[in-house]
């Protein structure tokens, strides 16, 4: 039996591998200009390929959207998606009805179910001073008996998000967001009435760790048969059990192993998301947006998505902004409405 507590080391490229039940991971960083009055980037627009501008230019991206950067309308079925967002604001609109602006901390979850549309567009609302953007993009499968679920959002904010903060014996600071799962008796909001991933007995969990140099933690074990990563995604060197990580990587952990992480002492601390759950066991069709159990299914997603695009969309156009003067909230097709 190895003594290593890692089982796989996989370079970080720009789309993070992932394992069961987890089908998608990201992690978007961009160094937008200060905005230009309409809630786009001051800089100019010319020489991008707009409408599909993934690739960095200037220091930033605007991905699907012409004016402002972010994912105009797009369909999901059959998962869930969790956005976390560290730096920035999105403007969120869907099908449901459902709207608001978060960030800075906060994250939004939605189970998908039996289809749903939504955008999420990033307003540079900032004109005096840059718009630092950071953003997570987590995508789940569902087991076979969630796939036709009423579809459901949720906005997680960063006052509620449980955090757990942990001093190293000489003071170093480890810093714990709990997003979904259980930190040693820390747990996660629940999100959705028909999420699969918050039922405990999955052992989903979605942590970013912030370390400071130096600073040490332990993670705890899972069951067996748990699918665990840790993505190491800035600092200098990381520590698992003393063997030393020099290179930004998708880690697959032993997942009834409890490990230490530990930064390295140089330059500005470690930063890592940690994802893991029970592999679902069925067949999986991943269309990206859709993903279901067979590639029949999956033709029959795609074909009810062009048949109907999956109900009305109740917005002015298909990259709503919310006004420049709003701040930070939640409106729920329910009519309920969060301010923060």
């Amino acid at each position: 039996m190895s003594t290593s507590a890692i089982e796989k080391q996989t370079p970080l490229e720009k789309r993070w591998p992932t394992q069961n039940p987890f089908h998608f991971a990201v992690f978007h960083q961009n160094a937008y200009p200060r905005g230009n009055g309409k809630l786009g980037p001051s800089a100019s627009l010319a020489q991008r390929n707009l409408g599909n501008d993934v690739a960095v230019k200037d220091g930033f991206r605007m991905y699907q959207g012409l004016t402002v950067p972010g994912f105009p309308a797009h369909p999901h079925k059959g998962g869930e998606t969790v956005t976390i967002v560290d730096k920035g604001l999105i403007d969120h609109a869907d099908s449901l009805g459902s709207g608001g602006r978060y960030g800075n901390g906060d994250a939004q979850w939605m189970t998908a179910g039996n289809g749903v549309l939504h955008s999420e567009m990033f307003p540079l609302l900032d004109d005096v001073d840059e718009n630092p953007f950071e953003l997570f993009q987590i995508w789940l499968n569902l087991p076979r008996a969630s796939k036709e679920v009423e579809p459901h959002f949720t906005m997680l904010w960063r006052e509620e998000i449980p955090v757990i903060e942990h001093r190293s014996s000489e003071g170093q600071l480890s810093r714990i967001r709990v997003f979904a799962g259980d930190v040693k008796g820390t747990s996660a909001l629940r999100p959705s009435p028909h999420s699969w991933a918050s039922d405990p007995a999955h052992e989903v969990a979605i942590w970013t760790i912030d370390q400071a140099p130096g600073a040490e933690w332990t993670l705890p074990a899972a069951s067996p048969g748990i699918n665990r990563s840790l993505y190491f995604f800035a600092g200098d060197e990381l520590l698992i059990n003393d063997e030393s990580i020099r290179q930004h990587s998708a880690l697959q952990l032993h997942p009834d192993r409890e490990l230490t992480l530990k930064a390295g002492a140089a330059g500005k601390g470690n930063r890592y998301l940690l994802l893991q759950g029970k592999p679902i066991d069925e067949p999986i069709a991943d269309g990206g947006l859709f993903v279901m159990n067979t590639d029949e299914e999956l033709q029959q997603a795609q074909e009810e998505y062009r048949r109907t695009e999956l109900g009305p969309w109740p917005w002015h156009k298909p990259d709503p902004t919310h006004p420049a003067g709003r701040g930070r909230f939640a409106l729920y097709n329910d009519g309920r409405e969060e301010i923060r």
